[in-house]
């Protein structure tokens, strides 16, 4: 469905580290980079970029926004949620767990980015 997702960062150090970690627990590669220092996230279903705004204005999480990572098992989710604290994350919402949904249990984990993002990693059960 998504070509991309963009996200701004204030510091794209910090933010390297913290998606290398998270993301390399889904079994994606570390980023690449352009000579404007943004990060290049690919999986096989499209890219994640991390990047300054280019208005040169602060990167700010967006409110009531969420960015959702597919997790193959529960075990991967919390591989997620572990490298994201390790790695400058912060944890928001409920505990790692099961969520009841219209669709079907979900397993599910938040984290806030560096940047104040805020993200998911889900497991369809």
């Amino acid at each position: 469905m998504f070509s991309h997702v963009t996200l701004g960062a204030n510091d794209i150090g910090a933010s390297k580290k913290f998606y290398d970690a998270t993301l390399g627990a889904l079994g994606i590669g570390e980023a690449a980079t352009d000579a404007s220092d943004r990060l290049f996230y690919q999986s096989p279903t499209g890219f994640l970029l991390i990047t300054k705004p280019i208005d040169g204005k602060p990167a700010t999480g967006a409110n009531g926004g969420t960015i959702g990572f597919s997790a193959a098992t529960p075990a991967e989710v919390d591989a997620w949620h572990s490298a994201g604290i390790a790695h400058g994350g912060t944890t928001c919402e409920d505990p790692p767990g099961i969520r009841k949904s219209p669709k079907g249990d979900l397993y599910l984990a938040y984290l806030r980015d560096p940047a104040g993002n805020k993200l998911c990693a889900l497991c369809r059960m």
